[in-house]
């Protein structure tokens, strides 16, 4: 495992490697560190569920409103409130069209969980990669997220690729997620 400063000139080159060749990051977003792979990849998908000791549905990043846009399969009209959730740093879960990640991280209707961070690193990350990574807490299921790289490298050194360090987050319980449900937003959880 390989913990490189979020400054560094080559935190998106590395990760990026990392990622295409089916590897799992901690990086920052707004919030919390997330831990990251392919959204593609189901092999890489089913490392991250083994760490996580769970299977559900796992939201992505994107990178802009257009791109949300052009995975989403619902009509304007819901796509203009979804957005106001996006601006927001929320997750929206909406229905997506095929092919856009691997259906082990769709819910059973075929929806996923969308989030475009306020913070540059996920955002630039995807962007150079050009399709969605996993975000996700840094913790096993049903035990507290994980904000502080040495904590992370302690708990999960063994079992990731690289972190990238961007210091000590505040405490925070993650975005809040909201449904389109029959053309209205139902908050999931807060």
């Amino acid at each position: 495992m390989k913990l490189i400063s979020v400054n560094d000139k080559n935190a998106i080159s590395f990760a990026s490697d990392i990622i295409i060749n089916g590897g799992i990051i901690v990086y920052p977003t707004d919030t919390l560190y997330g831990f990251g792979v392919d959204a593609r990849n189901s092999s890489a998908i089913k490392k991250l569920n083994d760490i996580k000791k769970r299977e559900t549905p796992i939201s992505v990043i994107a990178w802009s409103l257009d791109i949300v846009r052009s995975w989403s399969d619902i009509k304007y009209t819901d796509f203009e409130k979804a957005k106001k959730v996006l601006l927001e740093s929320n997750t929206i879960i909406i229905p997506i069209k095929n092919n856009i990640v691997d259906n082990s991280i769709l819910a059973k209707d075929s929806s996923l969980g969308v989030r475009i961070p306020h913070h540059n690193y996920p955002i630039n990350l995807c962007k150079n990669l050009n399709f969605p990574i996993t975000t996700t807490s840094v913790n096993r299921a049903g035990e507290n997220s994980l904000n502080d790289p040495e904590l992370i490298s302690d708990k999960f050194g063994n079992e990731i690729d690289l972190i990238i360090d961007a210091g000590k987050m505040p405490r925070s319980s993650g975005s809040s997620d909201y449904k389109l449900v029959n053309s209205k937003l139902k908050l999931i959880r807060k």
